[in-house]
């Protein structure tokens, strides 16, 4: 049965392709993708199924974080290209019936752009209150105890104004200050240039760090048996409960005016990044009715953590704190180690860790985004320090390497940098990437590129692993089990997330239909499901067993 969905509707349940513009393809020879690029290769993320490609910054910014340090938020940086190529990308991207989601970085602004540079210019230009200006104390320290996601104060000392100025993650990345509101006019007007320009969403870069609390608070410790999210454990950033520098109650307030923005252009969505110590609530909050985000994604899935009793209870949190949520779901990202390498301790190869990983994505309830690379089974690379570009890893080296890792050119061709470029690429290229190459596995069947496009076109043949409930089955320290219902179909999903043959024991077994058809090959023991190896089950479920239910 074919979804169909209603057009304003087509982030329910949707795939979205992530594309890291500066290792996705290089069109011009010098060694870092661009927008032109990103065209040359939109039949490969058509081809594989999805609704939307997500693509990271690539507006004007000095690089210091590559992007996520924007200088001018209506204009492309010369390094990807023009707002011409832009055009171009949107106009080929809906050809191939592919939405354009944008990244918009608005809780900071890079130290070149213009609003800051008049702001840091007096205490009474128009623009001295755009960002977050603080006096130091009476012995000169920092307002607070606030702390960079990066490492260090969260106060950068400012000479001319005398005043210290709040950045969350690097100094050259101030942040604004959404409790003016001009402020918030004036993103506002941001989103709605690309809007206007054909972009159907953005993805919203750590949508919680918008507003700060207004009298500067210091946090308090965290407990020394819980760990903050999204960071590692050794960043003093997770020693914090993070109660004042972000997720203020004020922050839903501009996200409702957001929302009526994206309101006014039919099927614009948002996506939000939480990052949070209350991560599930956090995204109940931020994505309540239909006033605030469309969906928003959490950090739980993109830890180093895969233990079957750790995923299980990642789900149950979820349906406990937050099932009216919707969720887009990942576990991968431009931030974080490649899943196949990340959670390697599943055993297996990597190839079929790829595979099982996939289908589990794609059987949650909500959207799913799947980074580039993803679809070929790309492992992290293992960047030298003296090739190093990302300013964290270099603060953090060596006990935490930085996200370049995941961040490599992707391999489209055998050869020379993988077909990415004709010049030395601004990061190497991974010779074992260039043996997974794109052009390689197209022409095998056997391949998890062909096991991607395969399994997503028979995703879209049931409702019920678009739109449908999920009900989680008992906890199991091989096998993570759940069923998802929806109009009348009712689907079995189970995962073995180890490399030893599982057995998951279930009732009423003659009443499962399986889906022989979803790429995997288990089986149904008198009293159990037998699961081989980093292996995955899909079955119908009839009505009558629904009722019955499954234990």
């Amino acid at each position: 049965m074919q979804i169909m969905k209603k057009n304003n509707d087509w982030w329910r349940g949707a795939i979205i392709y992530q594309v890291y513009p500066r290792s996705f393809q290089d069109s011009n020879g010098d060694g870092v993708g661009d927008l032109p690029g990103i065209v040359a290769r939109l039949d490969h993320i058509a081809g594989l199924g999805a609704e939307a490609v997500w693509l990271s910054p690539f507006f004007k910014s000095p690089m210091r974080d590559f992007g996520y340090d924007v200088s001018d938020y209506c204009d492309v940086d010369p390094l990807f290209g023009t707002l011409d190529d832009f055009d171009e990308l949107v106009a080929r991207a809906r050809e191939l019936g592919l939405k354009v989601l944008i990244d918009l970085v608005l809780s900071h602004t890079s130290d070149k752009h213009p609003w800051f540079e008049e702001s840091r210019a007096s205490r009474d230009n128009p623009r001295a209150d755009w960002y977050v200006w603080a006096d130091a104390q009476p012995d000169g320290s920092p307002p607070n105890n606030w702390l960079s996601i990066f490492g260090g104060s969260a106060w950068q000392w400012d000479t001319r104004r005398e005043q210290y100025y709040l950045h969350n993650f690097l100094s050259s990345q101030p942040d604004l200050n959404f409790h003016c509101p001009d402020v918030q006019d004036a993103v506002l007007d941001v989103a709605n240039f690309w809007l206007q320009r054909g972009v159907s969403g953005f993805r919203l870069d750590t949508v919680n760090f918008y507003v700060h609390d207004r009298q500067l608070r210091s946090n308090p410790a965290m407990p020394a048996d819980q760990h903050g999210a999204g960071v590692p454990r050794n960043n003093p950033y997770a020693r914090q409960r993070h109660l004042y520098d972000k997720t203020q109650p004020e922050n839903l307030i501009f996200l409702n005016r957001l929302r009526r923005l994206l309101d006014a252009h039919p099927g614009a969505i948002s996506i939000g990044e939480i990052g949070d110590d209350l991560q599930y609530p956090t995204l109940a909050a931020y994505t309540l009715g239909e006033e605030r985000l469309h969906m928003a994604y959490v950090f739980t899935l993109l830890t180093e953590h895969c233990q079957p009793t750790y995923v299980h209870g990642v789900l149950t949190d979820y349906l406990n704190e937050a099932r009216n949520a919707y969720v887009c779901w990942s576990l991968g990202n431009h931030d974080v180690a490649r899943v196949v390498s990340r959670w390697q301790d599943l055993g297996g190869t990597p190839q079929q860790r790829a595979r099982l990983l996939a289908a589990f994505l794609m059987s949650l309830p909500g959207a799913v985004c799947i980074y580039q690379g993803e679809e070929l089974a790309l492992p992290e690379s293992d960047v030298p320090f003296e090739l190093l570009q990302d300013p964290y890893g270099q603060t953090m080296w060596p006990d935490f390497k930085g996200r370049d890792g995941c961040r490599t050119p992707m391999p489209w061709e055998p050869g020379s940098n993988g077909g990415f470029s004709q010049q030395n690429p601004w990061l190497p290229v991974n010779p074992e990437h260039v043996e997974l190459c794109a052009t390689r596995q197209a022409d095998d069947a056997n391949s998890v590129l062909s096991f991607y496009r395969q399994f997503i076109a028979w995703r879209k043949q049931h409702p019920a692993l678009h739109f449908g409930d999920m009900e989680l089955l008992p906890v199991h320290d091989q096998v993570v089990a759940f069923r998802r219902t929806y109009a009348g179909e009712s689907m079995l999903c189970a995962f073995n997330l180890s490399d030893r043959p599982a057995q998951y024991p279930i009732r009423l077994t003659q009443r499962l239909r399986p889906c022989d058809d979803s790429g995997f090959e288990s089986r149904l023991g008198e009293a159990c499901i037998e699961l081989g190896p980093t292996q995955a089950f899909f079955a119908h479920l009839q009505a009558d067993d629904i009722q019955s239910g499954v234990a």
